[in-house]
Parts: structure tokens; sequence; C-alpha cells
């Protein structure tokens, strides 16, 4: 029933209230000895033979109980003085042994249930019961011929009465540390169990702190995508929008009014798209809300071309295949992939003219790709908000990312989302 290893676990030692309990315990067990001492001198029925002196009595009374003061702090020192205080008494015939051999019962039961060294604890308490199983063996023979003629004159059963009455005798001890020694066992397992639980229930805590933080950090990157997302592109269409219109402005006022319109519905968009990510972020754990429902989706891709249109270049948006009802998350993702790679042109390619998005709805997944004409104006920055959020938004769902320049110039970004095996057979 013992675990010699434990995870080389050592019970600590015990707490001042404990230590409290035990002196109170071991005076209270004391005075206790004393008076079953005096009801046995009264009764005058002395089982081990002639008692000694008074003064005697009452030293080895007092030697055997005295010790559980320690008994959790020192149990093996309190075990080993117990019980040869215990055999003297009982070698010196004092009639006092109720509360002794409880005294001896609660040693070894301490020993192997506050013993930090549990291999020594095991080999003093086996040894000590031992020695207990030695003197009842030489009290039976010392005492043998003590036994009166006629004190088996009504035995009536079929074992012979002296027999009978070692077999009890040894039986009985057998059952007294044997129930001492194993119930100090398993209140020492009980108590590292305990600790085992403690150290989990803590480790528990640290993962849960630990994955808060994980959450919490993760939260910041998606806000950070969204915001980059939705800011960057709606700032660049209207900085590329405010060029056009100063430079049109004194020459061709239409122009000019035009551009400040498509400036004034891309402020409105941007807007209602913070809106919409604020109302995200304050809803409730659970419930989905209304603004998250008119998040971009793969159908508003036309509305980012027209802007794009709209900022001057020649864009184009080609949808081949039979459209397919796709996953919300997908359609968002591709939604937003296609505005970042749009904001991309309009910010880094130099000279770009045509803007050509193509989405193409395949067996098993669906793919969209951005390509332009320009020149990048500076070498690519792997390591950009735009890109890594692209990836981030498609390994999320574990899809393929393509951004590079073209063969004939330019640049192209194609991304390739899998669909769910339903969704693939549907198209």
């Amino acid at each position: 029933m013992t675990s010699e290893k434990a995870g080389g676990w050592r019970r600590p030692g015990p707490t001042p209230e404990q230590q409290r309990v035990d002196l109170y315990a071991g005076l209270a067990a004391t005075v206790l000895a004393l008076l079953s001492l005096t009801l046995a001198q009264s009764t005058g029925y002395f089982l081990l033979g002639p008692p000694p002196s008074g003064l005697e009595q009452l030293l080895w009374t007092v030697a055997v109980p005295l010790p559980l003061i320690w008994r959790r702090r020192h149990p093996t020192a309190t075990t080993l003085l117990i019980s040869a205080a215990f055999i003297g008494s009982q070698v010196r015939a004092v009639p006092e042994w109720q509360l002794s051999q409880w005294a001896l019962f609660a040693a070894i039961f301490t020993l192997g249930a506050w013993g930090r060294d549990r291999r020594l604890s095991r080999r003093v308490r086996i040894s000590v019961i031992v020695a207990m199983f030695l003197w009842l063996a030489i009290s039976y023979g010392i005492n043998l011929d003590r036994v009166p003629p006629d004190a088996f004159a009504d035995a009536i059963g079929p074992v012979p009465p002296m027999i009978a009455a070692i077999v009890t005798g040894v039986l009985a001890n057998a059952l007294f540390f044997g129930f001492a020694y194993f119930s100090g066992e398993i209140a020492w397992i009980a108590a590292r169990r305990q600790h085992e639980l403690a150290e989990q229930a803590e480790a528990l805590r640290r993962s849960q702190a630990e994955a808060r933080e994980h959450a919490v950090v993760g939260e910041r990157v998606r806000i950070a995508r969204e915001l980059h997302d939705v800011v960057a592109h709606h700032v660049s269409v209207m900085g590329v929008q405010a060029a056009a219109c100063r430079r049109v402005f004194d020459k061709d006022p239409a122009k000019a009014r035009t551009a400040l319109t498509s400036i004034e519905g891309s402020a409105r968009t941007a807007v209602d798209e913070l809106r919409r990510m604020l109302g995200v972020l304050r809803a409730n754990d659970g419930e989905p809300d209304e603004a998250a429902a008119q998040a971009g989706g793969i159908a508003q891709v036309e509305a980012v071309v027209t802007r794009a249109r709209e900022a001057g270049l020649r864009a184009t948006l080609g949808v081949y295949g039979d459209p397919t009802p796709i996953p919300e998350s997908v359609s968002q993702a591709a939604y937003r992939v296609v505005q970042e790679a749009v904001t991309n042109v309009l910010k880094h390619a130099t000279g770009a003219r045509i803007l050509d998005v193509r989405i193409r709805y395949l067996a098993q997944e669906v793919e969209v790709e951005v390509t332009d004409d320009g020149q990048v104006s500076r070498s690519p920055n792997t390591d950009g908000l735009g890109l890594i959020g692209m990836r981030e938004r498609v390994a999320t769902h574990g899809g393929e990312l393509e951004a590079g320049p073209c063969t004939g110039g330019g640049w192209r970004v194609r991304v390739r989302f899998p669909l769910p095996i339903t969704a693939g057979q549907s198209a």
C-alpha cells in the first residue's frame, strides 16, 4: 500500500497548531493513564503479577503516554520511547496497561502517517511490532507456570484451553498492530494525494492564467489585424482620391466633386466598419451581434473593386465557376485578403493602371487572385502587417497563400481556401 518513491515527496512537518494539539493530547493521555493506574490499584486485580512500588508504578505509567506530546514532530523517537517504556512497564508488572497500549497504537500510527523517511518508518514499525510479539511469547513462557490448575475448569470448547488462550492473544495483537500499521500508511497516502491535488490545482490555475493571457494576446492580434484592414484600405483609397482631387480641382471641378464624393463615401464606409468591429468586441461571449452579420464577405468584393476603379485604376472583377455557398468565416477572410491586396496596389504599386480580381469556385476549394501591372516602389516587406494579416487569415482556414511578382511585371496575390466536403460536392 505504500509508494516508496512517491515522486520524491516528503510530508511537511506539523504546523504550530498541530504541535499545540499534540501537547494537549499527550498531557491528557498522561492524566488518563494515571487515573487508570489508580483504578487498577483500587481493584487489586493484578494480571501481570505483584506490582512494584507505588513510585515506580507512577514513573512507568507516565513514561509510556507522555512522549505523545512530540508524536508528529519526532515520530520515530516517540515510537521507540513509547515501545521501550511499554515493554518495561510490562516486565515490571505495572497494573496500568489499557491507556498504555493505546498510546503505543497512536505512536505506531503517527510514525506511519508522518514519518518523512518512508524506509526508516517502515523498518522501525516492523521492528517494534516484531519486538512486541517476541515479548508476548516470552510473557506466555514466563506466566505459563503461574496459571492455576482450575483456571479453565469451565472450558467446554473443542480446542485445548491453553492453546485457545494463546491463539486469542496472538490474533488480538495481530489485529491491533496490523490496524495501527496500515491505518498510518493510509493516512500518509491520503496526505500525499492531497498534496498532489493541490499541485494539480495550482498547475491548472497557472494553465488557465496562461490561456487567458494567450487569449488576450490573440484578441489583440485580431483587433490589430481588423484595424489595419479597415483603416489602411479606406484611408489609402481616400488618399489616392484626395490627390486626384487636388490635381483637377482648378481644371475640372466636376471630377473634383466626384473625387470628394468618393472620399466621403469611403470615410462613411470606414466609420461603419469600425462601428461594426467595436460592436463585435462589445458583444457578450456566445451572443451574436447584429454588426457581425454585416461584416464584409466575398459578395462585397465588387464594392472593393468599385472603390479601386473610383481611385483611378482600370479594375475588373471576374467570377469563374458556379458560385456555391461557402462558410461565412471563409467568405470574410477572402474579402479581407482582396481588400488588403487592393490596398497594397494603391499604396505601393508605382504606375499601376490595371487591377484584375478573379474569384474561382473549384471542386473543393475557392480561389481568389488579385494582380496588377505596376512596379513595386520598394522591396516587399515580408514582415509587414498586411502580409502577416493575410497569412494569419489564410492559415486559420487551412488555406494557401502565394504573393510575389508576376513574370511579365506587376504583382500577384493568390489564395486558396479548402471547402467542406458537402460544399465542394454541391459545387
